[in-house]
């Protein structure tokens, strides 16, 4: 394991092959910008996009284009998706006068984003796919926020997410959140982090690892770990929050 440092940076995000991180930066004003380092030559550079206010990058399964959540000239959160090399910018869904949260990677070529009451999957033109009702995907037992993330499993037969529950842990300040898979054929819901571990941020491979910072009480310190869809979880380490991973 690497250890590397960019002073104020936020949200790091690891590209598949494990040669850029693109990570947020927030300015004096409250806004935040994504900027991409190439970690072999230390070439940093700036989005190009037109929002002064646009965060957490999730890049493609194979690295060719990056996906985030932008607030628009609408005062509307949306997602924003560019190629790896700053060009090609484009919002999705722009014309609605909905707020959309939390993109990630479907496949290469279609993205999934939130609205707290629906998920919906777009192409990369912006063109949407398909929108399904949360709560007839994993019930009515779940309370999803703006930073909740849905990701589809490889094969596309699970959908792996985080969402806030009725635990109600001694010490916690807010709602605990945990992490889980849904089989999407079955309905079968599996907690995948343990109970007293709250999760605010998942974040899964396209080869099906599960990442993800959760705390204990006294829910002071947040530690990172690791998981298979089959819940063989390795702490890997002690102190750090919103984590991603390359390929292995």
């Amino acid at each position: 394991m690497k250890q590397i440092s960019f002073g104020g940076a936020m949200d790091p995000a690891i590209s598949p092959d494990g040669n850029k991180l693109a990570y947020t930066v927030n300015n004096t004003t409250g806004n935040r910008t994504i900027w991409v380092a190439d970690l072999e030559n230390k070439s940093q550079l700036q989005l190009h996009v037109n929002s002064s206010n646009y965060y957490q990058a999730m890049w493609s399964p194979n690295g060719n284009a990056i996906a985030f959540n932008i607030f628009n000239s609408k005062n509307l959160w949306k997602v924003g998706v560019i190629k790896a090399d700053n060009t090609g910018y484009l919002i999705l869904d722009s014309a609605s006068a909905i707020n959309v949260y939390s993109p990630t990677w479907k496949n290469e070529k279609e993205l999934v984003a939130h609205d707290l009451k629906n998920l919906y999957t777009f192409n990369v033109d912006g063109k949407l796919v398909e929108s399904r009702v949360i709560a007839d995907l994993i019930g009515k037992d779940f309370m999803i926020a703006s930073s909740n993330h849905f990701f589809y499993s490889e094969d596309g037969t699970k959908l792996i997410f985080n969402a806030g529950n009725s635990d109600a842990p001694d010490g916690l300040t807010g709602p605990s959140e945990a992490a889980y898979i849904l089989n999407i054929a079955s309905k079968k819901i599996e907690r995948l982090s343990p109970k007293g571990v709250n999760v605010p941020y998942i974040f899964v491979t396209a080869d099906d690892r599960i990442f993800y910072s959760g705390s204990e009480k006294p829910y002071t310190q947040s530690k990172i770990y690791v998981s298979d869809l089959k819940g063989n979880i390795k702490t890997l380490v002690d102190k750090g929050l919103n984590p991603t991973g390359a390929l292995k």
